[in-house]
């Protein structure tokens, strides 16, 4: 049964389908294959290729040992995200792995400011990634073809693993992991909210500055210059952001994405996330909300009479 209040839509059900929970244990607790494809790649190459990619990203690339990869972000000069993605350095080029559609906006960001260095920033559309998520990961890698694996980076979620392959060996690889059970978008999307990962387009914009976000990880405080350092210098000297991203326990109360939560009628954060959580056995969701309110088991509102709490992220 569905009832709305003022902009919340909430109801006393919402079990997810039995092959959802399928796809869900299997990810959880062996193995399951998301598919990743329509993620973008761009090549760096170069005998300048890895500076100048030190210079443009948040994160420590020349440390990086050849098949290593590391989380980064992007930034404009004011410290605003441009896009997030993974480098990963191979033998004679970089790959730089981002979200699907946001390719060309990496590419151009990046050409922007390629002016006197030997490398050149172009798309790789003969490359794929695939997710391999669960504990026995690594043990269904080993079985995809050697000369379709391109290489292997840990997985977005944090667990698993990521796999790089040939693009025209697609069916091949897929061939060779096909008794896994494959994790539909909506699992996946449940999974990645579980785990508090944002994503870039839904939980963070253009206006969003990483450490908002909590992109910690993709952040190297010690390397050398780069593009919005100063913006995130002064964050982090300062030690406390207007707002974060934290997670919001719903009960059985649902709410779109952009709805406010209140406390004593006055806005405290913004919704940008809900799924229904199998870990959870409710809904929850991602938010912003204001330093102020981000201790777990902090009360608020999403609609009168409505109560949701925040949660530390990830959800457990």
């Amino acid at each position: 049964r569905w009832r709305a209040h003022a902009g919340a839509l909430y109801t006393d059900s919402m079990a997810p389908p039995a092959a959802q929970t399928t796809e869900y244990r299997a990810a959880k607790d062996t193995c399951a294959l998301v598919d990743l494809s329509s993620r973008q790649q761009l090549r760096v190459t170069g005998p300048d290729r890895v500076s100048f990619v030190q210079g443009m990203v948040t994160n420590d690339v020349e440390k990086l040992a050849v098949g290593a990869s590391c989380h980064v972000a992007m930034l404009t000069a004011k410290g605003s995200m441009v896009g997030d993605g993974r480098v990963v350095k191979l033998a004679d080029e970089l790959l730089v792995d981002t979200g699907a559609g946001f390719g060309p906006t990496v590419r151009d960001f990046l050409n922007k400011y390629l002016i006197s260095e030997e490398c050149e920033v172009v798309d790789a559309p003969d490359v794929a990634v695939l997710g391999l998520l669960g504990p026995q990961a690594a043990t269904w890698a080993a079985s995809i073809p050697s000369e379709q694996l391109v290489v292997t980076m840990p997985g977005l979620l944090g667990t698993g693993l990521d796999v790089v392959v040939k693009r025209d060996g697609l069916a091949q690889v897929k061939a060779a992991l096909s008794a896994l059970p494959t994790v539909s978008d909506e699992t996946f999307e449940v999974l990645r909210v579980e785990a508090g990962v944002p994503k870039f387009g839904v939980d963070m914009t253009e206006t969003t500055i990483p450490l908002e976000a909590n992109l910690e990880k993709a952040i190297h405080y010690q390397k050398g210059c780069y593009i919005g350092q100063e913006v995130i210098a002064r964050a982090t000297y300062r030690g406390q952001m207007n707002k974060k991203l934290v997670g919001l326990l719903l009960g059985e109360a649902l709410a779109e994405k952009g709805a406010e939560v209140k406390l004593a009628d006055k806005r405290v954060g913004r919704i940008t996330s809900v799924v229904r959580s199998e870990l959870k056995q409710q809904n929850v969701a991602l938010a912003y909300v204001h330093r102020d309110h981000l201790t777990a088991g902090t009360a608020m509102e999403l609609a009168p009479g409505v109560s949701v709490s925040v949660a530390t992220l990830p959800f457990v």
